[in-house]
């Protein structure tokens, strides 16, 4: 079993309390099942999260709008579980998603999610997202430090010398500036 999967079911059996559907969605591997029980109303957070994880493991893109919500969720373990199975997924769609969350400044508090999916997936669209998004952190005393810290470790991972101008402005700010040095060393020229 995925060390993710065991993680999220653990966490989900004690959401989901003494809840038969809970061992029945556990334990089901039709993907149809899955999917309905996606769509169908009533059903509570743990239920739809597990569902969407599970069909997103299997490459099931019925899972993709559910795991969005989820990667914006405000709680920061529905958010990791949510960009993993995103990261497996392979829709298309899953790098713009990411990149909007991760610039969107009125939910720039759930942005480390997205910006590590975005270096995961390592699509056209992460540089400028982490650019911009980075821009943004580098304001005085902005309080989201670990998001712009994600940005720039994330930025020296893809190697994109579009980022040396950000990585340089990063440099005087002490939360990041050791960060920016080693992003800076691992861009090409």
């Amino acid at each position: 079993m995925d060390e993710e999967l065991r993680s999220l079911t653990e966490r989900l059996r004690n959401e989901a309390g003494a809840s038969p559907a809970y061992e029945q969605l556990v334990a089901t591997e039709d993907p149809n099942v899955l999917a309905d029980a996606l769509t169908a109303p009533g059903q509570p957070l743990w239920a739809r999260e597990l569902v969407a994880f599970r069909l997103g493991l299997a490459g099931d893109r019925r899972a993709f709008e559910a795991l969005v919500l989820l990667l914006n969720h405000r709680d920061p373990q529905r958010c990791a579980s949510a960009a993993h199975a995103l990261a497996r997924l392979g829709d298309p769609r899953t790098a713009r998603a990411a990149a909007a969350l991760a610039t969107n400044e009125l939910r720039v508090a759930y942005a480390l999610h997205p910006v590590r999916l975005l270096v995961e997936l390592r699509a056209p669209e992460a540089v400028p997202a982490l650019i911009t998004t980075l821009g943004r952190r580098l304001r005085p005393h902005d309080p989201y430090r670990g998001v712009a810290l994600a940005c720039v470790e994330g930025l020296g991972a893809l190697g994109d010398v579009r980022a040396r101008p950000v990585l340089n402005e990063a440099l005087a700010h002490p939360a990041l500036a050791e960060a920016a040095v080693h992003a800076l060393a691992r861009l090409p020229g």
